[in-house]
């Protein structure tokens, strides 16, 4: 490891499932050791996700070990793959349920009204199986990006790749995808137990960030 790399940084850790008071700040957390194969990153500014508080909690065991940007890979790469998998296409009607947060906003982009209709796709961000399973057309698609599936409906596991970003930058360049980030702010690093427990109320609408981290 270079020289120039120091041997300690800044971290939110937490050692035991729980809500946000188990996360603990260290500031001498140790670097970990690059390998020759591996490059070490740092971070400037981090986007919380709901699936981080839910493996905080416990609801998911752990697996192997700028704020616009920061704000965009999951929710975005989530939001492509569902509608994707859908087969939504032009032509097609859609509702999505949970469309102020971080991934339904993605999905829009645009405001739109409840109508008395049936859809084609319903893309369900909050988990409301029954509500969604109600708008769908009989022929349709239901996509849940967590909980149970309720049929017809499929729940699925985003496989993010460089390649699907690559595919969806020329809408990110072009303005027709946008980022979209909470109206209530951006959180400082020291903040991160309190930007966990705005996210976990439910009303964040739009992604959460973590901006400066200042490791």
């Amino acid at each position: 490891m270079s020289s120039s790399i120091p041997s300690k940084m800044k971290a939110w850790v937490y050692y035991e499932y729980g809500g946000v008071e188990v996360l603990k700040f260290e500031a001498d957390y140790a670097v970990p050791e690059v390998k020759d194969d591996q490059v070490l990153i740092k971070v400037v500014a981090a986007a919380l996700n709901p699936v981080d508080y839910k493996i905080r909690l416990g609801e998911f065991k752990t697996i192997d070990s700028k704020p616009p940007a920061a704000s965009l890979p999951l929710a975005i790469e989530t939001a492509y793959e569902g509608l994707e998998r859908a087969g939504f296409s032009a032509g097609k009607s859609i509702l999505v349920l949970g469309g102020a947060g971080g991934v339904g906003s993605l999905v829009i982009q645009e405001n739109f009204e409840d109508l008395a209709e049936k859809f084609d796709v319903v893309y369900d961000a909050v988990g409301q199986g029954d509500r969604a399973v109600k708008a769908v057309k009989e022929d349709g698609c239901v996509v849940y990006i967590w909980g149970a599936a309720t049929p017809p409906g499929f729940s699925f596991l985003v496989t993010s790749n460089g390649e699907m970003l690559k595919k969806l930058n020329p809408f990110l360049e072009s303005g027709k995808v946008k980022p979209v980030l909470d109206p209530k702010g951006l959180f400082p690093f020291d903040k991160v137990n309190e930007a966990f427990a705005y996210l976990e109320t439910n009303r964040a609408t739009g992604k959460v960030v973590i901006y400066p981290i200042n490791l």
